[in-house]
């Protein structure tokens, strides 16, 4: 799906990525975890074509600077973690925003559907026509959502979604259904990379972990893998203790 080899990422005087590999395969999910500063939504941001690397990244086997934006942008979708809390549109034109790579002046009947699904999925749907302005920080949260699985809504296969802290103040019953949706969309050989700070959601949903430190990569593999109580406290200088989830016994971090 997606591959790139010895990312290096600068801004001005900072080294922020060093040598960092990527391999995604068709219908992973592929968490991105750390401690704070350590470069996961720069190597999103990086993957995703939105700063420039001089390493080449290949997305479907093809150089993804060598894709057209507006078929690329059919194919992959990502999702920010920072987006303007000042939108002067309704919740259904906000998420219609998604749908923008398909229709030139007015949306067609099968951009009003795609909508409309994406709402209900995210339980916006009872908010469409509400002011974006208006909404909470979570309520914005899952429109964005909305907006980035709306804009992936077509007979494409493996498709692929780029999540920036998708969860940040969800409250406990969104941040579940959130990972229900992105886990769903990986099936059918659809991909997605999500920057998480729950290591906990991330052991029980991911197939794959990434944990970085320091613009580096920490460690790489299966929850089972990434999860050891070494890599944990090495990466986070904290002490934790591992033990498996008495109902899905995938790895479980206690920390303190």
């Amino acid at each position: 799906m997606i591959k790139a080899q010895q990312i290096n990422y600068r801004h001005k005087e900072f080294h922020i990525l060093n040598n960092v590999d990527v391999s995604l395969g068709f219908g992973e999910f592929l968490a991105i975890v750390g401690p704070n500063g350590a470069g996961k939504s720069s190597l999103l941001s990086v993957l995703a074509n939105e700063v420039k690397s001089r390493q080449q990244i290949l997305f479907k086997d093809k150089n993804i600077t060598d894709w057209k934006i507006t078929e690329l942008s059919k194919h992959k979708a990502k999702f920010s973690q920072h987006n303007s809390n000042d939108i002067p549109l309704e919740v259904k034109d906000v998420v219609m925003m998604g749908r923008y790579p398909y229709f030139d002046a007015q949306p067609k009947e099968e951009d009003l559907q795609a909508t409309d699904e994406m709402m209900h999925q995210t339980d916006v749907y009872h908010l469409k026509g509400r002011e974006y302005n208006t909404l909470s920080g979570g309520e914005k949260q899952r429109v964005h959502l909305s907006r980035v699985l709306a804009q992936l809504k077509n007979e494409i296969t493996q498709k692929l979604l780029f999540l920036d802290e998708p969860l940040n103040n969800l409250d406990v019953k969104h941040q579940y259904k959130a990972l229900e949706i992105i886990k769903n969309f990986t099936q059918n050989e659809n991909s997605a990379v999500v920057v998480l700070h729950d290591l906990n959601l991330a052991a029980q949903y991911a197939d794959k972990i990434l944990l970085m430190k320091s613009g580096k990569v920490a460690a790489y593999g299966t929850p089972e893998e990434v999860f050891t109580a070494e890599n944990i406290s090495e990466a986070y200088n904290f002490p934790c203790t591992i033990c498996d989830h008495p109902i899905t016994n995938n790895p479980m971090i206690i920390f303190g």
